[in-house]
Order: C-alpha cells, then structure tokens, then sequence
C-alpha cells in the first residue's frame, strides 16, 4: 500500500514491518518522531530512556536476549552512547540491532555539526544512509537482515532534510516478532581483554567479509544505486545530498552510496574509471572524499563545496554547470527592510520569570540545552554558557574550583528536569562528593520540552501515557548528599520571590538546589482555561513600559502607550501582573 511518510515515520514502519521487539530511545530533533512512531504499533515494546546511554544498552541487552532491537537519537546523542557502541561491535548480535541516528547539518536544533559517519569508521559498525522515505523504511527493515547475516549491530545515518521530508512509501506487511534461543557465550559477550583481543580479528574479518559481498553485490548487498548517463561527469553522493544532485544535475552518472561504511574499492574503482571528471557531493565532512582519494582515485571535493551547513541544488548548479542561476520571484533588495523578529520564550513560560531574577542578581549563569538556552537572549540575558546536556552543573562546579569556592557566592547553574536525569545527577553528585558550594536551579516544567513534550522518569506517565512511577527530585537530590534545609522549590513567576530565596542560597558553604516548579505553558497542566487572560486597570497604568520589558508574545503596546493583551495568547501566568509596580495589570481568577 502506498502512503505519504514523514522519514521518521517511514523509519518506525520499516522497523515495524522487520517484526522489531524493542526500541529505547531518548528524544532528541531531529530523530525524535521515529519512537513517537514506533509508539503506536501496540506488538512493540517501547519507551523513551533517561539518556542515550540507557537506550542503547537496553537495546543491546533486548539483541542478546534474542529479539530485533532499534535506539535512536541525534548526532550530539550519539556521542553519550558511543561506549556501548564501540564494545558491541565487537560482541556482536543476536536479534537484529539497529542505531538509528540523526544529524542536523545546518544546527536547525543543535549545539554543533557534526558529522555520525565518523563514527561508523571510529567503531568499525557499517553503517546505512537513506535519501527518502521510501529508502528510510526499506533501509530500515534491510539493516536488521544484515545485522544478523553478518552478527553486527548497524548504524542508520538520517538528516533533517530526510527525517522531516514526506515523500511516498510502500509499506508491506509486517513480519512476526520473533524472539531467537539465547545460549551463554561468554568469549562472544563477555569483553575482558583475552576474549576482546580475538573480537578484534572478528570484526576486521566481517568487514572485509562485507566488503567483497558488496563488491560481488553493490545494489543488493550495499544497496547502491549506479545510474550511468553522461560519462563526461561522475558524482558519488549519498543520503540528501543526492536529492540535490538529481536535481541539479540529471545528466550526470551518479553512484549514490547505501552503504557508506565500510567502502568497497571495487566499486567505486568500476564507477570511476568510466567517467572523465569525478566529483564527491556530500555534507559536512569529507569523509567519503578522504577515503576515495586514499584509495589513488583521482576525484574532486571540498575544494568546490564548503565544510559547513546544508547544500542546494541551487548550490550544485552553480559549481558544475554553465547554466545561470534562475532568477528570484522576488528580489530581496528591493523588498521593505522588515525588523528582526528574535526568538523568544513562549507566553507564559515558565522559566522567564526565574531567569529576569538572575539578570536583576547579575550572577554568572551556567547554561544547558533545551527551551531555557534562550534565556542567553533579551530581555533576560543571563545564560553565559551553553554546552552540552548535563554540563551546566560541572561548568558551575568547575567554576567553584577555580576560585577556591570565591565564585560559588556569584555563580549558579541552570537545566531542566529531563537534562537533569539525562546527565545532571552525575554532575551534582561529584560537586557534592567533592565538597563544593554551587547553587543549581532545576527548571522543572513538567516535561520534556524543546523536542515536542515527551515523558521523562519525572511525569509520572510513559511513552503511551499510562501511568509510570515518578522521579521526586527533591528526593533524588538528597540521596546524592544534598542536605534537606539546602533543598527549595519556587514558582518562578513569582520572581522576585525567586531572587530572595536565591540569594539566600548562593550564601551558603554547602551544594543547594532550588526547584523551579510549573508545568510548561503548552501542555494542559501548565495552561490556562479558554477566555482566562489578563486585564489592565488603565485608571492605575503609568505607561512606564515595566510589563512590555519582559518581552511576553500576549502583551504589546498600543499606540496610546497602555499594555495591550492578547486573549488568544496570555496564559494568565501572572508575570506580567508581579513585574508592574502599579498594580494596573490584574490576574484573572480561574
């Protein structure tokens, strides 16, 4: 049956349709949709994991047992779950074991770009790339054949521009789950050095095993795609970039890469010695260029294209062909100047009171990823670092460190519920061991926000929301040493009931914590009822501009200077309502 899919969606079904028993996974853009998708086949068993390291090896274990197993993340997640990635490898399969990774060239939702088939060759896995949805699901369902052919776990490699496409698939039948013996075989699962070191010889061995079937097999085994036309241009491509090539350049002979680790010499030696100019289009690094040229073919690369963001066929057109550029619809230079339009914190957030604190403390403030990253940005301006999840609590504990614990007085550091079990803990148990005196603020909004609302252990319900054990996290942090009087929790609207108890705690000696509790404004806890706004008392309103300051998306200026809110937007927070000083900004009563 054929039906328009979203590649992450196209991804779920082709694991689906392999007949996989399980998938852990953490969210993460652009790969989060593939989980939330697998979610709704009820024969599966799926959840979303603490961090990728979790998802991982419960995937791994699931493989062991016997079943078909699938993790997934983005590129950033792929670094937290590169250990077990690496040791089972070298252990090998049982049930088919799929990593599922996505990367975001362009950082449309990311900290860096970087480039995950590097890793395919740092951990000696093999490793996939789909151009469409079509090939997201065929791909999918094709890699848990070849992990088990060949007893190795695989790498899929999506990209924004494939996970968040529609294009049409043909869905087949699903096959039944299957759960495969288990026997015990410690040489094969247990990676002490006497048995790793003959792993080794195993994995070069299935590599090269790979290698020569796909050169005996390139489109069946390696799930290449050779289109000889033109002979006077060659491209070597894979994933989205070959959607561009196509685009730009259809008179081209391509090989476009399946398999793009590990390489066979034979084909890409067959495919070049038929073309006169050979030239590898791909994203980010030149990782297939590298290789090409180390095996003496002669080839053109990164020399014509650039190292960073996204191409365009745009792009491609204008570096290998004589034809001009088509002209705009619109030619921006004689357009309007239209004024920036930052990004700012949703009406009603709840983490831009808390924030507005910190700036009034003029504290240093270490940052993490999610939502509150835009608190580096006005009107709030307090965020100084943002790195990676769960470093904002190091980075705080380090700058304690450095002073002697002078900084701990004047730093906090700041993350959120989900990153805070996602990698947090950790961190604050070693500033706790390690006898320093940060302060660390828990944006607690209920949820999982900046990927789209997922559950975490903190809300009490699962993947398919049923109802699941909840995460105190007062408690979690005094198990970890946080002593109970050194532990607060606010609403951070109030915020300059925020900022007292703030400085009350970054005058200790010892680790405190302060939970900034409330639900976030886009999920039915956190919002309000239909026709509940805000008002203005326009007898009290000074026109000071106190209320517009905060930069709240419900509230404007109108043109006689008075506080304008929008009904649609408000979420009767009451933020605006603390800042004013002259009570001319009210609270509806729900």
């Amino acid at each position: 049956m054929k039906k328009i899919m979203l590649g992450n969606e196209a991804v779920a079904r082709g694991a689906y349709e392999a007949g996989v028993k399980f998938v852990s996974s953490y969210p993460g853009t652009p790969s989060t949709e593939i989980t939330e998708e697998i979610a709704k086949y009820p024969e599966v068993a799926c959840e979303w994991a603490p961090n990728e390291k979790c998802g991982a090896e419960a995937a791994i274990g699931c493989s062991v047992r016997g079943g078909r197993a699938m993790t997934c993340m983005k590129h950033v997640g792929m670094n937290v779950c590169a250990d077990p990635l690496f040791t089972v490898s070298y252990t090998g399969v049982n049930g088919g074991l799929v990593f599922c990774v996505a990367d975001d060239p362009g950082m449309h939702s990311s900290q860096n770009e970087q480039d995950s088939r590097n890793y395919a060759r740092a951990s000696k896995v093999p490793m996939f790339e789909p151009s469409d949805s079509e090939e997201c699901r065929s791909f999918t369902k094709f890699a848990f054949e070849f992990s088990e052919k060949y007893d190795t776990p695989v790498i899929l490699r999506l990209h924004t521009r494939v996970s968040h496409s529609r294009s049409v698939v043909d869905t087949e039948e699903p096959q039944p789950i299957v759960i495969k013996d288990y026997e015990k075989n410690p040489p094969k699962y247990v990676m002490m050095p006497a048995n790793a070191i003959g792993k080794h010889v195993v994995v070069e061995d299935r590599n090269a095993k790979i290698i020569s079937d796909v050169a005996a097999d390139p489109e069946g085994v390696g799930l290449h795609k050779i289109e000889m036309r033109d002979t006077k241009l060659g491209i070597i491509t894979d994933g989205a970039a070959y959607q561009y090539v196509r685009d730009a350049l259809p008179d081209a002979s391509v090989l476009k890469l399946g398999l793009v680790w590990p390489l066979s010499e034979k084909v890409i030696k067959d495919f070049a010695s038929k073309v006169d100019r050979l030239v590898i289009v791909e994203e980010l690094d030149p990782f297939l260029e590298t290789e090409i040229k180390a095996m003496g073919v002669k080839c053109e690369g990164k020399e014509l294209f650039t190292l960073q963001g996204e191409y365009s066929a745009r792009l491609l057109t204008a570096k290998l062909t004589d034809k001009e550029l088509p002209v705009p619809a619109l030619d921006a230079s004689k357009l309007p100047t239209i004024p920036g339009r930052p990004p700012v914190l949703c009406a009603g957030c709840p983490h831009k009171g808390l924030f507005l604190a910190l700036k009034r403390l003029k504290v240093n403030v270490t940052g993490d990823i999610g939502c509150y990253t835009l608190g580096a940005l006005p009107p709030m301006q307090a965020v100084d670092t943002v790195v990676c999840m769960g470093a904002s609590v190091g980075m705080a504990h380090g700058f304690d460190k450095a002073t002697d614990h002078e900084d701990s007085k004047n730093t906090v550091g700041v993350i959120g519920d989900s990153t805070f079990l996602h990698s947090g803990i950790t961190n604050l148990m070693n500033a706790v061991y390690n006898g320093s005196a940060i302060t660390l603020i828990i944006l607690d909004n209920s949820i999982t926000g900046m990927t789209g609302h997922q559950q975490n252990p903190c809300t009490g319900m699962n993947i398919r929301l049923e109802a699941a054990p909840a995460v105190s996290l007062e408690k979690l942090c005094e198990s970890v040493g946080v002593v109970p009087e050194a532990i607060r929790v606010v609403d951070p609207v109030d915020t300059f009931g925020c900022e007292q108890v703030i400085k009350e705690e970054l005058a200790r000696d010892v680790v405190s914590v302060v939970i900034a509790r409330r639900p976030c404004a886009l999920i039915p806890t956190g919002r309000a009822k239909k026709g509940v706004e805000a008002s203005v008392d326009y007898e009290k309103c000074k026109k000071c501009g106190a209320c517009a300051r905060i930069m709240c998306p419900a509230l404007t200026i109108d043109a006689e200077g008075f506080p304008s809110i929008d009904a649609e937007s408000c979420n009767n927070c009451g933020l605006c309502v603390n800042m004013c000083r002259f009570g001319a900004l009210v609270k509806a009563e729900e």
